[in-house]
């Protein structure tokens, strides 16, 4: 009687079931290590000079904003919300480059 699969494959390219499951449980584990690596870092930014500082945490939570006194002018509101949405949204942007800094090397379709 024949023998079924592929000869000389020895299942998965050669690669040994437990070997394979072994070493998606580590990369598993670095994924995990990284990602809370990352969510204890801190990410901030400044827009208008340093008029408004926001940081941001590695989850994407807003951690802290400081609007300087002298940009604030009740006449021109809009200025300071577009100084305040440029600022969070580049320290967003910085958290997202890190991500895939960090988590890019485990090249999983998908993921990000």
């Amino acid at each position: 009687m024949a023998k079924r699969g592929f000869p000389g494959m020895g299942g998965f390219g050669g690669m040994n079931i437990n070997q394979l499951m072994k070493e998606a449980k580590k990369m598993q584990a670095d994924m995990e290590k990284s990602q809370e690596e990352l969510a204890n870092k801190e990410f901030d930014s400044t827009a208008g000079g340093g008029a408004v500082f926001v940081k941001v945490s590695g989850n994407k939570e807003l951690k802290e904003i400081i609007i300087k006194k002298d940009v604030v002018d009740p006449d021109d509101v809009e200025m300071l919300q577009d100084l305040i949405l440029t600022c969070v949204n580049e320290a967003l942007r910085k958290v997202d480059s890190a991500q895939t800094a960090q988590l890019g090397k485990y090249n999983i379709p998908g993921l990000m």
